[in-house]
């Protein structure tokens, strides 16, 4: 059995939490490549009136991630429209449990 993704844990998670949760970043076919919404978001999650934008990765790549979004050239513009941005970085503890930081980049 193949163990969950990260993107996987963090639909879950987001899910356990209310929210509806949908994956917007596309592999492209015949490659090795994704692409990220606006450049950065893998999850769009909404829940009432509030919209949550979510980058996924490991928690050993959680600065980069952190860094690549804050010198993103689409941050003002989804920051204008009043969603909320966070960063979900998954790694397993001692025990070999996941875990889950997340950053709040709004």
């Amino acid at each position: 059995m193949t163990a969950p993704t990260p993107t996987a844990r963090s639909v879950a998670h987001l899910r356990a939490q209310g929210w509806t949760v949908g994956v917007v970043e596309q592999r492209i076919p015949n490659t090795n490549i994704t692409r990220d919404l606006y450049g950065f978001i893998d999850l769009l999650a909404i829940r009432g009136d509030e919209t949550l934008a979510v980058q996924v990765t490991s928690g050993s790549n959680m600065a980069a991630r952190v860094r690549k979004i804050t010198e993103h050239a689409n941050l003002a513009a989804v920051r204008a429209a009043g969603w909320r941005i966070h960063v979900h970085g998954w790694r397993k503890n001692s025990a070999g449990a996941w875990t889950l930081r997340e950053v709040d980049l709004t």
